[in-house]
């Protein structure tokens, strides 16, 4: 598979220098829309996302509450290519009609979204890694999850410092501490939550949010899944 390979090798090479460009001025006005848009958001939404989320970031950290296929060894590249590409459609379906049964329900059922769609992600990636050979038994591995998760939903400003933590990681992992209580969750957090406010915010509409909870996380979950091939391959292929 030598031909597949290569292939691959060029399109990592395209999405690693998206990673490493500079924000242009698309992005700087986005991320200033988005700003604007927070300031609309109640503070109490804002403090249910974010203890939401710090709480389900601890569990990946601390807990084994995400079970995943042991690491695969022997599947050729390709096959396991294949194989994770229609893990990555099935979760896409599957958070399709979760976003779509909970925008129907307008506010209160929109919020639930929330967890429930990070908790989906967070399992895609545990499955992902463990596809690609790697064993999220280590707790560096689940570090580098999550690496995966902020890189797919920040803005290019950050994105550029999270791709170069991630950059020779082998290297890098051997200097993270033993404490995991280090890691910057406070950061990851607030750019995920970002990230995401806008693209959710309609969803919270009664009558509009059902279709827009269908197409929103059927987008965010193939731009995860895109992000974490591109950041395992790099791993590999380096």
């Amino acid at each position: 598979m030598e031909g597949y390979e290569e292939k691959i090798k060029g399109e990592l090479w395209i999405w690693q220098q998206e990673m490493q460009s500079n924000p242009g001025f698309i992005n700087r006005l986005s991320k200033s829309w988005q700003n604007k848009v927070n300031s609309w958001i109640p503070e109490k939404v804002h403090q249910a996302v974010t203890a939401t989320i710090k709480q389900m970031i601890r569990a990946v950290l601390f807990g084994a509450q995400y079970t995943s296929p042991v690491p695969l060894q022997s599947e050729s590249f390709w096959a396991r290519e294949a194989a994770i590409k229609e893990r990555i459609n099935w979760y896409q379906k599957t958070a399709s009609v979760e976003g779509a049964v909970t925008g129907a329900g307008g506010l209160l059922l929109g919020l639930a979204d929330f967890p429930i769609l990070l908790g989906l992600k967070l399992k895609l990636l545990f499955d992902i890694a463990s596809m690609y050979g790697f064993d999220v038994k280590d707790y560096k591995e689940r570090i580098y999850i999550l690496h995966v998760l902020e890189l797919a939903f920040s803005s290019q400003e950050h994105r550029q410092k999270i791709y170069q933590k991630m950059e020779n990681w082998t290297e890098k992992a051997a200097l993270l501490p033993d404490d995991i209580h280090q890691f910057d969750w406070r950061n990851f957090q607030q750019e995920y939550r970002d990230y995401l406010d806008i693209a959710k915010l309609a969803q919270l509409i009664p009558v509009i949010g059902a279709p827009v909870g269908l197409v929103v996380n059927y987008r965010l979950v193939r731009k995860l899944g895109v992000t974490a091939m591109n950041a395992y391959r790099m791993r590999i292929l380096a």
